[in-house]
């Protein structure tokens, strides 16, 4: 069947990873053409090519081709197997480049996932390891994701530019997915988060959360932000602090915000003062826009939606991020489908910014490598 897919083609190196993670769950071969191929240094970059390996790792019988500049990549997608994998990322992005791709795959491997990746933990562009961990995976478990392997655990912090962090990610695999009807987030109940320090002052920490809480504090009483101090080689290779903030709604949403500090030797040096009330401002700001998912996860959430048996499922979001309106032009090239889109503006939602009702009949995805036992 999958070579008689057609072969779907693309230019450019825009969303790589989007590309990939819906090749190989369609099982539609891919080539993308004209990779950077005008800049002085064509090609891919070194943290595609780890993708693309890390890719090949939990797949079996991929076929990639890449020509010799590495401006065009053939993927034929093998079938997903999963087991125990180790993977060292490239410190040019960070794990939460790879492991937010992972997190889509993860359950519909043939055996269950547990795979120990390596590399920068927190930086200022991805998604950090925590925030996927106090997001994601509630999300996941929404969609019938669940049980004890479910687990994101963080050995060691690794900030930029020399990393030298490492975490364990393991999920079980599903053969269905549940429907969801997710469109009231319901009122904020809580707040929680994490002020990290790797290799400088254990108060930098205290400080973020001082200055942090002066700005919730008007808010919520329900406040409690631990300080994660790190030591010796579970502090990777590179100074740095940061924050991660999330608000809990009575009806189970998450809204996460976070924030880094400069890596060592780039850019000014940022206060803890500072980063810790800009981090609560961006808190704020994504409550403001609101939705059941954050916006981190809005494709993720999407993905789950369409693979879902062929039911009606919802969700409401807010307004949806350049990010995700190309991962639905994505979804209907390779999985033909597409969504019901209703906007609710503030007035009839009572908060917040505008909002968006996505509604689609799931496709009915079966793990076909998950046997019955």
């Amino acid at each position: 069947m999958a070579g008689e897919a057609q072969c779907l083609s693309y230019a450019g190196c825009n969303f790589l990873r989007q590309r990939l993670v819906l090749s190989t769950l369609s099982g539609r071969p891919l080539k993308i053409r004209k990779i950077r191929a005008k800049e002085e240094d064509p090609g891919l970059r070194d943290f595609e090519a780890s993708f693309i390996r890390l890719i090949d790792k939990v797949t079996n019988g991929s076929r990639i081709e890449i020509n010799q500049t590495g401006t065009t990549l053939y993927y034929q997608p093998g079938l997903l197997y999963g087991g125990s994998l180790e993977h060292d990322c490239s410190p040019s992005r960070s794990i939460g480049y790879y492991l937010e791709s992972l997190l889509c795959l993860a359950p519909f491997m043939k055996h269950p996932l547990k795979i120990v990746l390596r590399g920068v933990t927190n930086d200022q562009v991805d998604p950090s390891v925590d925030i996927l961990k106090a997001t994601a995976l509630p999300l996941l478990k929404k969609f019938g994701i669940d049980g004890e392997s479910l687990e994101i655990k963080i050995n060691r912090r690794g900030m930029p530019p020399k990393a030298g962090g490492e975490i364990l990610f393991s999920c079980p695999v599903r053969k269905v997915l549940q429907p969801v009807q997710f469109t009231d987030p319901g009122k904020i109940k809580r707040i929680r988060g994490t002020a990290y320090s790797v290799r400088v002052s254990p108060q930098m920490a205290n400080r973020m959360v001082e200055s942090a809480r002066s700005i919730l504090n008007k808010f919520l009483p329900d406040i409690y932000i631990y300080t994660d101090h790190m030591k010796g080689v579970s502090s990777g290779k590179s100074p740095g602090f940061g924050m991660c903030l999330t608000a809990e709604t009575i009806n189970g949403t998450i809204l996460s915000a976070e924030l880094a500090s400069n890596p060592q030797g780039q850019g000014a040096t940022v206060l803890p003062e500072e980063l810790g009330q800009n981090c609560a401002k961006l808190l704020l700001e994504e409550i403001y826009r609101g939705g059941c998912v954050d916006s981190t996860n809005q494709s993720l959430a999407l993905l789950l939606m369409t693979l879902g048996q062929r039911d009606v499922s919802k969700v409401l979001l807010g307004p949806l991020s350049p990010y995700t309106i190309e991962f639905l032009r994505h979804l209907r090239s390779f999985f033909q489908i597409m969504f019901k889109i209703e906007t609710k503006t503030p007035e009839e939602e009572h908060m917040g910014g505008e909002k968006v009702l996505m509604t689609c009949v799931g496709i009915g995805f079966s793990n076909l490598s998950k046997t019955i036992r």
